[in-house]
């Protein structure tokens, strides 16, 4: 049901009248002052004025004063901070400089340290070098030796030896070699953390250069500018605490290697001094049992000199006698002639004179001796000439014998020994040349 438009009703201003003898009155001024003020009035605005003048110079003056208090607070504030932030700033420079001298000197201590292992290197480089000389000597000594002759070809207390020899230098190579490698993964490890020191003191140094161009800006600095975003910290930022920690923890890792290095290096003497007397323990065995094996040969030959020397007498002996004895066969043969001669003869006796006398008997028993001293002698020629070929195969036994003596003593004094001359002495072995 719609509501129908009508007027909204007037609203009556009330207008405050002044009713006094020295008013206006009239609805025409209502809200408008038209006559002058009262006496009363002025000296209360006089008053006013002056009041609310007194007023705002003490106020003004009280801010002045405070102003004034705040501003030599502010400037004594500031420069206390600044006091307190270059000495912070300084006191920072002196922790930045203990840390870099610190790794500045660690890393000093690694570079020699790491000079002194590759000089270490060096010796172990040319010991190893220097092992190539005794394991081609006693490879050529085993070799040699097996040019010997039956029977000399012995395996003897020589080649227990050299054989020993040649495990033994095999041995140290795979040593030297491992040491070697040891070496190099130290050398490396020690760069690594050079390397780690470096870059931290390269901070340092650059820290350092920094705060202490921070510490000599002042007020009278003509490089200082606004930089309102500076006060923010760094996410990435770390505390007093983790950033010594990470310098000692470099110098502490630094410092371990070192001694690692240094226990290395003290190793690598060790064995290089127990490898040189190893080796030449060795050698001096090898040269004994060589000497020794020499003298047994020496001695060997010298006998079978001795027995060639009496065999050959005896072979001259022996074939003087076969040529007595041949001539004892062939100077019967004329008894034997004339025996048997005679015995021919007489059994030509006619009739009765064919007699059995003692003669005849004695003529038999004359052949029948002769005939047995023939066979006699024929068996002691063929004995004697069985002996010959028996001293003669003894000589030739001897005197091959001999040659295999002679040819084993070549293999092993001037061969074998003589090859041993170039053996390296101990200050090559240990690696100073």
């Amino acid at each position: 049901m719609a509501v129908p438009a009508s007027q909204l009703p007037m609203k009556v201003a009330e207008v405050a009248l002044n009713a006094g003898p020295h008013s206006s009155c009239g609805l025409a001024t209502a809200g408008f002052r038209t006559a002058k003020y009262l006496p009363q009035e002025w000296h209360e605005h006089r008053h006013s004025q002056a009041h609310e003048a007194s007023i705002d110079r003490d106020q003004a003056e009280r801010c002045r004063l405070e102003a004034h208090g705040l501003a030599q607070r502010a400037t004594a504030a500031a420069q206390r901070a600044q006091q307190e932030s270059t000495a912070a700033l300084g006191q920072r420079l002196q922790d930045i400089h203990f840390w870099k001298a610190e790794l500045q000197k660690e890393i000093e201590e690694l570079i020699a340290e790491t000079g002194l292992l590759a000089a270490q290197k060096v010796r172990l480089e040319r010991a190893l070098d220097a092992t190539e000389v005794p394991c081609s000597i006693a490879t050529d000594n085993l070799q040699c030796r097996e040019r010997r002759q039956h029977p000399d070809l012995v395996c003897d207390q020589v080649e227990i030896e050299l054989l020993k020899e040649a495990e033994l230098i095999r041995n140290i190579q795979e040593l030297l070699k491992r040491t070697l490698m040891q070496a190099d993964n130290q050398m490396r490890l020690n760069q690594d953390h050079k390397e780690v020191c470096e870059m931290d003191w390269s901070d340092k140094v650059e820290t350092y250069n920094t705060d202490d161009k921070c510490g000599r800006y002042s007020n009278q600095s003509t490089n200082i500018q606004l930089h309102p975003g500076s006060v923010r910290f760094e996410e990435s930022a770390s505390t007093p605490e983790t950033w010594a920690k990470f310098s000692h923890d470099n110098i502490y890792r630094a410092e371990r290697e070192k001694l690692a290095s240094i226990d290395l290096r003290a190793l690598i003497d060790n064995i290089l001094h127990d490898v040189a007397e190893d080796l030449r323990m060795q050698c001096a065995a090898v040269n004994e049992a060589f000497a020794k094996r020499c003298e047994e040969l020496e001695d060997a030959k010298h006998k079978l000199e001795y027995h060639l020397k009496n065999t050959l007498k005896e072979i001259g002996d022996q074939e003087a006698n076969i040529a007595a004895l041949k001539q004892a066969i062939k100077d019967k043969e004329a008894p034997m002639k004339v025996a048997q001669t005679r015995l021919y003869d007489r059994s030509f006796r006619p009739n009765v004179e064919l007699c059995r006398d003692p003669a005849q008997f004695r003529l038999i028993s004359e052949v029948e001796e002769l005939t047995e001293s023939i066979e006699s002698l024929k068996k002691k020629l063929l004995e004697s000439e069985q002996s010959l070929r028996n001293l003669e195969d003894t000589r030739m036994n001897l005197e091959k014998e001999i040659a295999v003596k002679t040819n084993s003593i070549f293999i092993d004094r001037q061969k074998c020994m003589a090859h041993r001359t170039r053996y390296p002495i101990v200050f090559k072995l240990t690696g100073y040349q």
